[in-house]
């Protein structure tokens, strides 16, 4: 196969070109693939994960740094953050079957503005500020009950509409009354709710398919471009698996193969 038509079938997302036993390659449909061609594919290039993951994740590194592609990042900024709660005191805030009905009835009776509710004010955050850089991973550490949940919580835009909230948490410099939060941050609980009749694989697919393929299309589209203007040819197996990733309805098997 000559440059320009390889050149092309690179730009094409959907076809790429497989490399064969006898050295040879040729241009092959992404959506045909079956399972276990994307398997061989994943083999050839994670062996043994302890070892080659890194490898990998460097290889993808280095084809996107070598045509200047810069990947969308996102930069967390949180401001003077005051979060404060109201709460029984004087041993009302036990749980307790008395404790409970008497809520109910003050609560019932506050709703028609018959009887004041007792609570005071709990702070949780106070003036608390900080950034979440791009390609970090940042850990939060602190005791029981000091809000660390809560500070999670308000990053993600998830907070309880109960609690009193000011300041400022900004995306990009976006804040999240313009920022779809959803698309980019999720808050994950240390108690698991998923699907018991599931598996660890078919949870593993569920999720990859729930997530999408997001930005990936785009990125590698752009990718591809720019390899071709640079008469850049990059690793067939490497080239083969992104693009896999990156077309909607078929990245599904291959992350849940690479994650188990």
């Amino acid at each position: 196969m000559d440059d320009n038509r390889g050149a092309s079938a690179r730009l094409s997302i959907p076809t790429s070109l497989l490399a064969e036993e006898a050295g040879q390659a040729k241009e092959i449909d992404i959506k045909s693939l079956g399972f276990i061609q994307k398997k061989n594919i994943l083999d050839k290039l994670v062996k043994v994960a302890e070892e080659d993951n890194e490898n990998f994740l460097l290889k993808i590194r280095d084809r996107i740094d070598r045509v200047g592609l810069e990947t969308p990042t996102i930069e967390v900024l949180f401001d003077h953050l005051n979060i404060e709660a109201e709460a029984y005191a004087g041993g009302r805030e036990l749980p307790s079957v008395f404790n409970f009905s008497v809520n109910m009835l003050e609560g019932f009776l506050n709703y028609f503005h018959l009887y004041p509710r007792r609570k005071e004010p709990l702070p949780i955050l106070h003036n608390i500020s900080g950034i979440i850089k791009p390609q970090r991973m940042t850990l939060l550490l602190g005791p029981p009950s000091s809000g660390k949940t809560t500070l999670l919580l308000a990053l993600a835009g998830k907070l309880d509409k109960n609690l009193e909230f000011s300041g400022r948490v900004t995306y990009n410099g976006h804040g999240l009354e313009e920022f779809l939060t959803q698309q980019t941050a999720a808050y994950v609980s240390q108690y698991d709710l998923h699907i018991g009749e599931m598996t660890v694989r078919e949870t593993l697919a569920f999720a990859a398919r729930c997530q999408g393929v997001g930005p990936r299309y785009e990125i590698l589209k752009e990718l591809c471009r720019r390899e071709k203007a640079a008469n850049i040819k990059p690793d067939p197996d490497l080239d083969i698996l992104m693009k896999v990733v990156a077309l909607k309805g078929q990245e599904t098997n291959v992350v849940t193969d690479y994650v188990w």
